[in-house]
């Protein structure tokens, strides 16, 4: 039995240190990344001067066309992740503070996300990779149930998000494999699917009365005197429950609404997401209305 036990705690020693050891050496490759993604990208930079940054889901992503901002005189990207939420939203603007970016104004699509104060799981996991290399990853996670687990235990994390910063993840990362997250100033433009969902049900989705990381943003704006853009994105004409904007509206009365200013199915690659020729004519609208000169 004692040398069971003897074989038995030299396995477990062997783990650890082998988890060890790996939780280290993908840390480095990945605090060497700078071409693959918006939060690597962002988290291993240096101080930037932003005239407009550009936060939230896929819906600003495939929204707002960042290189006509520049074509105004406008230093821009956007900071747009597909399925990401507002939880990675501010996650990202704080990561800009603690890198001492300045910026004159944020943009934030602020709609169908504020009815959830979760993290997107799919894109948070992202973040992970950094978590024991910057106090604001580590404060931001803190709050979720597993974050003993993920802070801890070494290895876990790229264990569990395997699909996400795992083996293959990391080693693209280590040959700098570039994306095309990048591209375009950060925006990805679509085009017109014959087979694009064109109807939408949000009935059941409601604003919090009080979203943690929409307030966590507009206060990061306010303390570091960044002009605070909130505003509603188009959305299809076939959608079940489009009183939800109006919830938001009064819910937050800063946040400007436009779900309705591009409306016809052509301009729409699905029912939520525009294409780029419907994202052209938002963006214009944007430029007009908050950024004459």
């Amino acid at each position: 039995m004692k040398r069971f036990l003897i074989y038995t705690a030299k396995i477990i020693v062997v783990i650890v240190l082998g988890a060890i050891v790996l939780d280290g050496l993908y840390t480095a490759i990945f605090l060497q990344s700078k071409n693959r993604g918006k939060i690597e990208t962002v988290v291993n930079s240096d101080a930037q001067n932003y005239d407009v940054v550009i936060l939230g889901s896929s819906r600003a992503n495939n929204h707002f066309v960042a290189p006509m901002f520049e074509e105004k005189g406008l230093k821009t990207f956007n900071y747009g992740m597909s399925g990401g939420h507002l939880f990675e939203a501010s996650l990202m603007l704080k990561l800009m503070m603690e890198r001492k970016y300045k910026i004159k104004n944020v943009i934030l699509e602020a709609d169908l996300n504020l009815s959830n104060e979760h993290d997107a799981e799919g894109i948070s996991a992202y973040f992970l990779p950094y978590i024991h290399n910057s106090e604001v990853i580590k404060n931001h996670f803190s709050t979720l149930e597993n974050f003993n687990e993920l802070y801890y235990i070494p290895f876990y994390r790229y264990i569990k998000f395997d699909a996400r910063i795992g083996v293959r993840e990391t080693f693209f990362t280590l040959i700098h494999k570039k994306t095309n997250s990048l591209d375009n100033l950060g925006y990805y433009p679509l085009e017109k699917h014959k087979n694009g969902n064109m109807k939408n049900n949000i009935v059941s989705l409601n604003p919090l009365p009080h979203n943690k990381y929409y307030e966590e943003i507009k206060s990061i704006c306010k303390a570091n005197n960044i002009k605070f853009i909130a505003v509603m994105t188009p959305i299809c004409e076939n959608v079940k429950g489009m009183n939800y904007f109006e919830k938001v509206k009064k819910a937050y009365p800063e946040i400007y609404n436009y779900e309705n200013v591009v409306k016809e199915d052509k301009y729409f690659s699905s029912c939520g997401h525009m294409t780029n020729e419907g994202a052209k004519i938002f963006t214009s609208r944007i430029l007009k209305d908050f950024f004459k000169k």
